[in-house]
C-alpha cells in the first residue's frame, strides 16, 4: 500500500494485487484518512465489479463525515457499478471529482 498526500486529498495505491488484502489495510487505517478526501488508486489491478462493492461500507462511512471518496479503477464496466460508489478511470478524473464535490458542500448541496 501507497499513501500519497496532496493538500486536502490522500492517493492509496495498491502495490500488492490483491483487492481483499489492500481493503483490509485501508479499513484499518481508515482512522488516520478520515478527515481528508480519500483516492483509492486500483487501477494497477485487475477487478471485478462486484469487488468494488466491497468499499461500499467506507465509502458511506466517509460520505456521512463530508469528504470525498473516490476510487480510480480501470477496464470496467462503469454502468455497472452502483450508483452509492464515485468510480472513475483516471487519477485526473478522481481529483475533479473531488474538486467538483468540495464545491458543492461549499454551496451547501
Amino acid at each position: 500500500m501507497k499513501v500519497d498526500q496532496k493538500g486536502h486529498t490522500v492517493t492509496i495505491k495498491d502495490t500488492q494485487g490483491d483487492v481483499n488484502a489492500f481493503l483490509e489495510n485501508v479499513t484499518q487505517q481508515f482512522k488516520t484518512f478520515e478527515k481528508q478526501n480519500i483516492i483509492i488508486d486500483l487501477s494497477a489491478d485487475v477487478i471485478a465489479e462486484k469487488d468494488l462493492k466491497a468499499f461500499l461500507p467506507l465509502s458511506k462511512i466517509h460520505k456521512k463525515a463530508k469528504k470525498s471518496f473516490v476510487i480510480v479503477a480501470s477496464d470496467l464496466d462503469f454502468n455497472a457499478i452502483s450508483d452509492k460508489l464515485a468510480v472513475v478511470p483516471s487519477l485526473l478524473e478522481a481529483h475533479d471529482i473531488i474538486e467538483m464535490e468540495e464545491i458543492e458542500r461549499d454551496l451547501g448541496f
